[in-house]
């Protein structure tokens, strides 16, 4: 299989860099894998999780938000925020979801509208954390 070239990039760090098989992105208009040769495309991330194919093995990161972007140069996504399953504290995680839902309260109209649809988006990443299928 051919590979390209991939950067992950955080405000933090330089999440990932390296040459990867695939990458399945969470896309705001739907997911979408890049493979080697992937047309140049300009796309908006969700919050939800994001996975790295290389040799065979995947590695899965949560992203909340960015972009990506596909280029003759390879894969580069710039996430608001780039957490490593090994590195994520899942009670947080979980403490996070709670505070959001009770946050909703002091919002109304359109910023009610977002809120929801964020704490959408983490309550899917949580469910898939918590899938089999995560293993």
């Amino acid at each position: 299989m051919a590979t390209f070239h991939f950067d992950l990039v955080s405000p933090e760090k330089l999440a990932f860099t390296g040459e990867v098989d695939q990458v399945d992105i969470p896309g705001v208009e739907g997911d979408f894998g890049v493979l080697a040769g992937h047309a140049p495309v300009v796309a908006a991330i969700r919050p939800g999780i994001l996975t790295i194919t290389s040799g065979g093995r995947h590695e899965k990161v949560i992203v909340l938000g960015g972009l990506a972007e596909v280029s003759e140069r390879g894969l580069t996504v710039l996430a608001d925020v780039a957490t490593s399953l090994d590195e994520l504290d899942r009670a947080q995680f979980a403490e996070t979801i709670a505070e959001m839902e009770e946050g909703l309260k002091e919002h109304e109209g359109d910023e009610l509208d977002q809120a929801i649809a964020r704490l959408d988006h983490f309550k899917s990443i949580q469910q898939q954390l918590n899938s089999t299928a995560m293993h």
